[in-house]
Formats: C-alpha cells, structure tokens, sequence
C-alpha cells in the first residue's frame, strides 16, 4: 500500500492505462481510469475491497503507468494489454479462437469464393465472422448454387481445358473454360457480394422481377436459373430458428453466472440470418459481478475483430457509454451498443441466456464428474492432493522419419487445448523412442524451471503420465533427478497384451505394474487422456509428413518467394522444368529479373 501511495504525488487527473507488477516483474493487474490519480488513490483503502483485490495490493511491487487523450483510447489500451499480458487479477478471455470468414478475392479477373481464417492478407472482400466452419460450408454452398461463383484455386483454373464437375451439377459457371464472359461474372459476383451484406430481399425481388418477365418472353431456361437461385438463397434463411426483420448485421451478447462461474453466449446475425453461436467461460473472481465481466469480455472481444453495426447485450453495462465509444474509434464508424428492455429484440436476449445457462450447467455437470475422477486418480497415484493438472507424453514416427514428440494437459474443467504442446525432435536418434522421450522432457521441464522456478504461473503439472512401460519410465525418472525435480509423480502406461487398450497396466516408480478393473471409471479417464495424446501426436506426425512430401526444391532458393515460384511453375510446369531451364528461359518469366535467374540457375547448376 505505501508503494501505491508514493505514486499519487506525481500522478495526474487524465485519463490512462495502469499496471501492478509484482517483485518479479510479472504483471498482476491491468487498468483504465477517467482520472489515474482518483483511480489509484481508491487502493489506498484497501479495507473497502474485496479479498482478492488486497491480496493484489499486498503483492504489488511497482506501477507503471500510459497516459492517453481520451477514456476510449484507453479502455482500447486496457483490452490488448490484457489479451497481451494475461494478469492474474484481471477478468479473462479464455479460448479466444479466430474465427473463421468468407472471402470473395480480388486479384482474379474471375473471383474465387472461398473459406478464410486467420490475417486479411489477401485482396479481395470478407464476409464474416462465422460461428463455426459449419456455418460457412453452409453458406458457400447456398453462394455455389444461387450464383454459380467457382471454388477452385487459381492453380487449377489455369490448368483446366473443359468443364469440372460442378459446372454439370450446376454449382459453378465454368469460366477456366470461357464459358462466362467477365462482365457477365462480375454480375454473379456484385450480387453474391450484396447477399452477404444483407441486402437479400432487394436482390430477391429484383431476380423475381427478372424470373417473371423470362417467362413471359417464353426464355424458360433463363426463368428456371433465376428461380434456382432464389430457392437457395431462401434455403439459408429458412433454416433459423429466430429471425428479427430489420436484424441485418449484430452479434447478440447474453451471460449467466452461477457457482463462481461465468458463460456467456455470442450470436452472429450477418445478411439477415443466424451464422450460429459460441460459448465462453472467462476466468474471473468469485466476487465480481456480472455486468462487470460482461464489460470486460466485450471489451477483448472485439480487442482483434470488427465489431459489427449493432450489439445487443443482456445486462446494463457500467461503462456503456465509454464502450460505444471505443468500438466506434476501433471499427471507425457508428457502432450501436443496446440492451433491449421490450419489443422483438428481448426474444433473442431471452434465447441467449437460456443458452448461456443450460451451457453452465452442463459444464458445472461436466466439471463435477471431472473432479471425482481426479480425486480418485490421487488415491490410485498415491499422491498427497487431487491433481489440478495432468501431462501427457507420447512420440510419433514412422522408421525414424518425421520424428516428433507431443503433450498434452487436463485439469479439473478438462482437456487444457491451450496447454499442447509438440516437439520437434532435434538431437535423438529418430527411431529411438527412449532418446526422443528424454529430449523432450528435457526440452520441457528445462524451459518450466527457467521461466517458473517457483511454480506460481500454474504451468507446473501435478501428475505427468508416459505412454510407455518401465523402460519409458526410466527414462522420466532420470531426467527427474538430472534436473532436480522430486514433487511432481510420475506414471507410465503399458497397452495390454496384444495392444489392447481395455487392458493397460499402469507402471508407478518402486511397484509392480497393476491393472485396474475394466469397468472402473479411472481406468476409462487414463485411457481417454492416453488416446488423446496418442491423437495429437499422429496428428502432429501426419501434417509434419504432409508439409515435407509437398515441399518444393524452389523453397530452397533464397529471393523467391510465392508470387514468383508461382510464376516460374505456370511457366515451366514443374519444378524439373524450371531446374532444367537456360538462364535466357528463366529471364523471360514475367516478375523474374536478370539477378533472380541467374540466382535460380545457380541454385541448380552450382558446378
């Protein structure tokens, strides 16, 4: 407390973003305030606040502080911070996945329409976000038949010489073959583009319009593609359980709390029409309020992502105003931030929150049925307290090639996806399973006692369980005493006689191997944790495996980079061709200059 107080004497009233450091340095607490100085000055009386928020004060060793111009900016500031850095007292955004859009590219004289996640890189227009994947297979399908746009890669389209498939099936217009003109596709695109922002019912009117004078100047097979496509666009709309008129672009945002936990639900109304929901569980204390959380989830919410036109939330929000304003400053237009209180809008209120809540009680369900399974792996494990964390550690390779290592983690709420890790073998022997574990052992704890020596981070497990048998086990105990590490149990697991999963043996250091009973639920746990690391291990291998077999020799060549290998392969062929051509071939390849062929030709011609 006196080290906040030795701050206000140089703090000013503006407006500005806080941080608590603790003796290491490590950030315990992000903030924002209207006035820093009336903001700190608050934690000067601790006695006021809640447990959780002395215990912060108590361990705050340092402040640091950013001034800013408005209180917008900085609750901006505040939001990536806290994605950022993660503090350990500030409301969490847990499993913040990006999510995935459609993109409509732009660098084609016959657009591609097509699914897209991650950065905007490419040129083009996106149409998103998207719940899930589902609902944008969904919606590029409603696009294939309502506006014949195609879907393959550029690649293809250069190589094709008649028709694919889906031009017979009538999902695509066939332009790689000419069978479209330009002008003609630009229509297809320009009106695919004005569904997906919402303006269906115009554009459906205007096709019946188009659909009924065909019929009457007797051009049925015109009559029949118009109504073709607007049977599949209403195809889409049809298929919502809540539809709102008027509800064109918005995410609707409802939340319930319950036993100290939080779920809060999002849905994503785009052109009209629901594109699914999401659930989050945000880390929070056991005192905080849920209008607060709300506040604060929506604020990193949207730290990343464009918000839409319109949000509606469940609760009254404390900082409403101010967070209107910083979603307009981030999406750089008008953004309106509503809680409904009456009319057709409550109804999509009202289904969030049934969904929010029969979602929480699921997982309280779930996480209950999690814990009595932990309390019984402690007793099985002879250790001294429930395991909040389980490692798991499995290798994958086929004949020593494409060697890697994979972990993964589980607590009290399940499956920690975030916590994953694999191991790209670097310096064992790549068919020695015993090498590979020790590396990546190593690897791992070796890196957790430099960057946690104190095991306060929460990255430290409990129980760390190898798919393997004594020899395995071994090896673990072994890194153990290299590395000085007594507190963590270990335990390894052997398959049955001929491999069968139903009868693993589990291997503890200084007794024999025992097996539990079939039909006892601890056995189902450690095998369902054993099959997954096991999954995640192939699944590393196989798209380890996949990326070196299409791995082009003309990776190799420093200088050249997409854009130019994709020249030189429409130009050649091949990758052969391209190894085999003069210096005067390579030269005459548009983008390739006199430097980059002659950099190419003695990439290959080294002698």
């Amino acid at each position: 407390m006196d080290v906040i107080k030795g701050y206000l004497k140089t703090l000013a009233s503006r407006p500005g973003v806080y941080r608590m450091l603790n003796e290491k340095g490590d950030v315990l607490y992000v903030g924002k305030a209207k006035s820093l100085k009336k903001r700190v000055a608050n934690y000067t009386t601790p006695q006021r606040l809640t447990i959780r928020i002395q215990r912060m004060i108590s361990q705050t060793y340092a402040m640091e502080f950013i001034t800013t111009h408005t209180e917008a900016e900085a609750l901006l500031l505040e939001s990536n911070l806290i994605k950022k850095l993660k503090p350990r007292y500030n409301i969490l955004l847990r499993d913040d996945k990006s999510f995935p859009m459609i993109l409509v590219t732009g660098d084609h004289d016959y657009p591609q329409v097509l699914k897209h996640r991650g950065a905007k890189n490419r040129k083009g227009r996106y149409f998103g976000p998207f719940a899930s994947a589902w609902a944008v297979n969904e919606t590029l399908n409603t696009l294939q038949r309502a506006f014949l746009l195609r879907p393959c890669s550029d690649s293809i389209f250069a190589s094709r010489t008649r028709p694919c498939l889906q031009y017979q099936i009538k999902r695509c217009s066939a332009p790689c073959v000419g069978r479209i003109s330009v002008r003609e596709y630009a229509k297809l695109v320009e009106q695919s583009e004005r569904f997906l922002r919402g303006d269906s019912k115009a554009l459906q009117n205007e096709l019946a319009q188009r659909m009924a004078e065909a019929s009457e100047n007797l051009e049925f097979e015109e009559a029949a593609i118009y109504r073709d496509r607007i049977s599949a666009m209403t195809r889409i709309q049809q298929r919502q359980d809540i539809n709102i008129e008027g509800l064109e672009e918005a995410d609707v945002i409802a939340g319930f709390l319950d036993g100290g936990q939080t779920c809060i639900q999002v849905f994503f109304f785009r052109a009209g029409a629901n594109f699914g929901n999401r659930a989050y569980y945000p880390a929070h204390g056991s005192k905080e309020e849920l209008p607060d959380i709300l506040e604060a989830f929506i604020g990193q919410f949207y730290a990343d992502k464009q918000p839409p036109k319109q949000i509606l939330v469940s609760h009254d929000l404390p900082g409403h105003a101010i967070l209107e304003e910083a979603l307009c400053v981030r999406a750089e237009r008008k953004i309106s931030l509503q809680c409904p209180k009456r009319g057709e809008k409550t109804k999509l209120i009202t289904h969030a929150m049934n969904n929010a809540r029969e979602a929480l009680g699921r997982r309280l369900a779930q996480s209950a049925s999690q814990r009595r399974l932990l309390q019984e792996t402690q007793r099985i494990m002879q250790m001294e307290s429930m395991p909040e964390r389980i490692e798991v550690y499995d290798n994958s390779h086929i004949q020593g090639t494409n060697s890697v290592g994979a972990m993964i983690a589980a607590g009290p709420d399940g499956f920690i996806k975030n916590a994953y890790r694999k191991f790209n073998i670097k310096t064992a022997q790549s068919d020695d399973d015993y090498a590979m574990m020790r590396e990546v052992l190593t690897r791992r704890f070796s890196r957790a006692i430099k960057e946690d020596p104190d095991k306060e981070k929460g990255q430290w497990p409990d129980l760390v369980i190898i798919d393997g048998g004594k020899g395995q086990l071994g090896v673990a105990i072994s890194v153990f005493e290299e590395l000085g590490i007594d507190d963590v149990t270990l335990a390894g697991i052997s398959k049955g006689p001929e491999r069968n999963a139903g009868y693993d043996k589990i291997v503890i250091p200084g007794q024999e191997p025992f097996q539990l009973e079939h039909t006892d639920p601890v056995n189902h746990f450690i095998q369902r944790l054993r099959d997954e690391a096991h999954r995640f291990a192939i699944g590393t291998h196989r798209a380890k495996r996949g990326k070196a077999t299409t791995k082009s020799v003309l990776d190799d060549i420093n200088g050249v980079g997409a854009k130019r290998k994709k020249a030189l392969l429409h130009h050649f062929g091949s990758a052969k061709g391209v190894a085999q051509a003069g210096l005067s071939d390579l030269e005459a390849v548009d983008g390739i200059n006199k430097t980059t062929a002659k950099l190419i030709y003695d990439h290959f011609h080294e002698n």
